[in-house]
């Protein structure tokens, strides 16, 4: 059993395709099959469901996987701790970013933190949280920026900063006058939400309780803050948008922006990790750089 066998077969499985995961590994087909076929002789077993289209593991295959997550994230650490005893930030860092951030956020930092640490690789990834949650369970990413709270348990939150709720109101809404929006105020049948599986939509039905009396007579769902912005600005209607989006209302909409009156009108924006994740250095240097950008 070889580092290169564990690495083919997590390729394959993570893939769902011998010939994309040949490719991702840089080797020929034959030569990655026969790497695992080899694997699976030497187990007894069969690791992988070959018959399927995606190819599947099998339940040992599930099994094994699970190991072999857990050897070449320690295989991998290897490098991590030598860079961190000679202080050097150094390696690869994959990171998952939520819709409803990576707009506003993605560009204060990243150019910077790639200057101040060029031997490090970045690659970012826009995903929804549910995604987020697999893909690092599945070490397809290796930390991501979320809301804080929404990942469960089996993963370390690294609180950033909080990012405040404010009501977007069209200018034909009653509450456009009002400089401050409570939010019993704030009618069902007024608010649009950003679409399923997106955890701010979550945040916002808590927040506003909904829903709760009036039944609304229009819907519309995105998974993009300023679509929904852009819905309000032609309609009577209001949506709930984030602090960090505020840059990028235009100077004329500026009034349509109302704060909130409700305490827990804010959501924690944390980087992500899995418990068992070691690239410490690259995450503290990742910290530091969206804390001065934030």
């Amino acid at each position: 059993m070889t580092i290169i066998q564990l690495e083919y077969l997590l390729a394959v499985a993570n893939f769902g395709s011998f010939s994309i995961a040949s490719e991702h590994c840089f080797v020929t087909q034959p030569s990655l099959s026969m790497q695992i076929k080899a694997l699976e002789e030497e187990l007894g077993v069969m690791l992988l469901d070959r018959s399927k289209k995606p190819v599947v593991p099998t339940e040992a295959g599930e099994a094994v996987l699970a190991q072999v997550r857990e050897t070449l994230r320690e295989f991998h650490s290897i490098k991590e701790v030598v860079h961190q005893l000679k202080g050097e930030v150094s390696g690869e860092i994959r990171l998952g970013v939520i819709p409803t951030i990576a707009p506003y956020l993605l560009h204060k930092f990243v150019p910077e933190f790639v200057q101040r640490y060029p031997n490090v690789k970045v690659e970012v990834r826009e995903m929804k949280t549910a995604d987020i949650i697999e893909a690092l369970n599945r070490d397809h990413i290796d930390v991501a920026l979320v809301a804080g709270g929404t990942c469960g348990e089996g993963f370390i939150e690294h609180e950033l900063f909080d990012d405040k709720f404010y009501a977007y109101v069209s200018p034909r809404n009653s509450l456009y006058n009002k400089s401050n929006v409570r939010i019993e105020d704030i009618k069902s049948s007024d608010l649009i939400l950003l679409s399923p599986g997106n955890c701010m939509r979550d945040q916002v039905v808590e927040l506003c309780q909904l829903y709760r009396s009036d039944s609304p007579n229009y819907t519309f769902e995105s998974g993009s803050l300023d679509t929904l912005m852009r819905i309000v600005d032609n309609t009577s209607l209001i949506t709930i948008i984030p602090k960090m989006a505020l840059d990028f209302v235009p100077e004329e909409r500026k009034r349509q922006v109302k704060t909130l009156f409700k305490g827990a009108s804010s959501r924690k924006i944390a980087l992500v990790t899995r418990r068992s994740y070691v690239k410490k250095s690259i995450v503290d240097a990742l910290r530091t750089t969206i804390a001065e950008y934030k």
